[in-house]
């Protein structure tokens, strides 16, 4: 959204830097923040709380030994996870694009 997709002349430079510019615990935060998402469609407050969820579903599977997750709910994640990326590609760029900035950049009030 921010550097063009798979299939414009985007700047590899750029791609790469935003790429790797996200932040994941800073992203699930901002995704928690109602207040915020809750003025996003709400394909996008699905996508947010969605990330948040899984976010925290991959830290338990990757640091708690006692979690275990069966192959029919790892694709029901994945089932439900594709549908809603499908809903947030439906939503108007400028807001998937307004939505990336909140997740990637600072907000400064100076």
């Amino acid at each position: 959204m921010l550097v063009g997709g798979s299939g414009s002349n985007r700047s590899r430079p750029a791609w790469r830097q935003t790429y790797r510019a996200l932040r994941h615990g800073t992203a699930r935060q901002r995704c928690q923040r109602r207040d915020v998402i809750n003025l996003f469609p709400a394909a996008i407050q699905d996508f947010a709380r969605l990330f948040s969820d899984m976010q925290a579903k991959r830290h338990g599977a990757d640091y708690d030994p006692y979690i275990a997750f069966s192959k029919s709910d790892v694709l029901q994640h994945i089932a439900a996870a594709e549908a809603i990326i499908d809903l947030f590609n439906a939503v108007p760029a400028r807001d998937r694009r307004a939505f990336a900035v909140y997740v990637l950049l600072d907000v400064r009030n100076d």
